[in-house]
């Protein structure tokens, strides 16, 4: 995954379909997963406001809605909520054509590090 844009306002990461795909050679909905948890994870980050806070995923929900046999995809998170301890970000995945292939729905929590 490589990512592209970072912000408060909208996080980009791209993933290629490639070596991402299932047995018949469409996306996997898994990676298709694992690259909106990611966005929407990295997305929240933008929240934390020290080094003493940490970013854990507590929800995903995603519809898949179209495949993808090749090219990359590239995910899209903007804020829906940032609070002080908690986010939700929705997330759109796109195929190089522009074509909606999931959206997704995830939350956060900003949780205090624990000491070792």
């Amino acid at each position: 995954m490589e990512v592209l844009e970072h912000s408060v306002e909208r996080t980009v990461v791209r993933m290629p379909v490639e070596g991402n795909t299932q047995r018949v050679g469409i996306l996997h909905g898994g990676a298709t997963a694992a690259l909106a948890e990611t966005a929407g994870s990295l997305a929240a980050s933008t929240a934390v406001r020290d080094d003493q806070t940490i970013v854990v995923g507590v929800e995903l929900s995603i519809s898949h809605l179209r495949t993808a046999r090749e090219g990359t995809v590239t995910a899209t998170a903007v804020p829906e909520h940032l609070g002080r301890t908690s986010t939700v970000h929705l997330v759109r995945i796109e195929d190089e054509g522009g074509r909606l292939i999931s959206t997704a729905r995830i939350s956060n929590r900003l949780i205090p590090r624990r000491a070792d």
